[in-house]
């Protein structure tokens, strides 16, 4: 089985296990529940009538909460069992998006959409090998002036473990990760939109991953012929808890205990095409 199949199939039971944390999400999105974070929509700015491509979008749920805002939202990622997630909670939230099962990259280079605004967060290139072609890939389905912005959780923070030290993955390794996709929903818990235990499974199929250090991610951009407009790292982590050695803060967010010397948990990045 090739690494993109068996990743693809990692994800699919994550995906169910995360949801199966997260109650009716389709009567939170009615209620006017909300996914995003503020770093996210300052980067985004105004999205009334834009077009906007989701990248690697999951389940949707963020998918649907920018197209609440205005924009006409294309939702893609590889993962089956998120795309038939996300078509259902749309027409059962009663919030318009359309989604595209596909490979993102391969998606990126073969479409003949274009849109003003690409986005992605949480998790993205840390699951593709190539940034080159993932950069060239966002350049070509960008209109003339478009943008693409990113918030992620820092690469460095997959080295900090046991507490606090440097004990998890080196920065700067080359050589790809194998191992399952995790619950991180149910460790993350309410920052994360769990609302109850759920019935999960356990995953035994291995995710392949890399590392792609932050100045990787950039030049990657800078070659495919993006302006950088914006580059800004946050000392918290939205949502997931992505250390150990952090403790859950205010408004959904996990941050390093008091008297803790702190590094970046989150980048973000607004680029122009």
């Amino acid at each position: 089985m090739a690494d993109t199949d068996r990743t693809r199939q990692s994800w699919n039971v994550a995906t169910r296990n995360h949801n199966a944390h997260k109650g009716d999400q389709a009567a939170f999105l009615r209620a006017g529940g909300d996914t995003l974070f503020p770093e996210e929509l300052a980067l985004l700015g105004a999205l009334d009538g834009k077009s906007l491509v989701h990248l690697q979008c999951n389940a949707g749920q963020d998918s649907l909460c920018l197209a609440r805002r205005g924009a006409r939202v294309v939702g893609v990622d590889f993962s089956d069992e998120a795309i038939g997630f996300a078509r259902k909670l749309s027409v059962e939230s009663g919030l318009g998006a359309s989604f595209v099962e596909a490979e993102v990259v391969s998606w990126m280079h073969e479409t003949s959409d274009r849109f003003d605004l690409a986005f992605s967060s949480y998790g993205a290139v840390g699951w593709l090998p190539d940034l080159d072609a993932w950069a060239t890939g966002l350049r070509r389905i960008l209109v003339p002036g478009g943008r693409f912005v990113y918030v992620e959780f820092h690469p460095l923070v997959w080295s900090i473990r046991d507490g606090g030290r440097l004990s998890g993955d080196d920065y700067f390794a080359t050589e790809p990760f194998f191992e399952p996709v995790g619950d991180y929903v149910g460790t993350s818990g309410k920052a994360l939109g769990a609302v109850t235990v759920g019935s999960t499974t356990k995953n035994d199929v291995p995710a392949t991953s890399y590392q792609h250090t932050l100045a990787r991610v950039v030049t990657a951009l800078a070659t495919a012929g993006f302006r950088l407009e914006r580059l800004e790292e946050y000392p918290h982590a939205n949502g997931c808890k992505v250390s150990d050695a952090l403790v859950e803060g205010e408004n959904r967010r996990w941050v390093f205990p008091a008297g803790v010397a702190r590094v970046p948990l989150m980048f973000g990045l607004s680029a122009v095409a």
